[in-house]
């Protein structure tokens, strides 16, 4: 009894946050599928600019255009194109 008088607020605390993390769970899983396909994008990003110098396709590894193919996929990969073709100019 005396250990949980001397940890009640580290009791409350975590309760709180799982009470928390239960009524978020759409949400915080929203947010964990959102960092992995933005993880699988990076990966994308990563090997492009390994091979991507042979076929002319030059894109940054950064975590906007990682965060960009994460939301649009596969459009969101034409869309960094289109805009790298367009700001490059002549």
């Amino acid at each position: 009894m005396e250990w949980l008088v001397e940890h009640l607020s580290l009791v409350m605390a975590g309760l709180i946050l799982l009470i928390a993390l239960l009524a978020l769970r759409r949400t915080v899983g929203r947010l964990f599928r959102l960092g992995l396909r933005t993880g699988a994008g990076l990966g994308v990003l990563a090997l492009l600019s390994q091979t991507g110098g042979a076929l002319g396709i030059h894109l940054g590894v950064n975590l906007a255009n990682a965060l960009v193919l994460g939301v649009l996929g596969v459009p969101g990969f034409g869309l960094l194109l289109l805009l790298n073709w367009a700001l490059a100019g002549p």
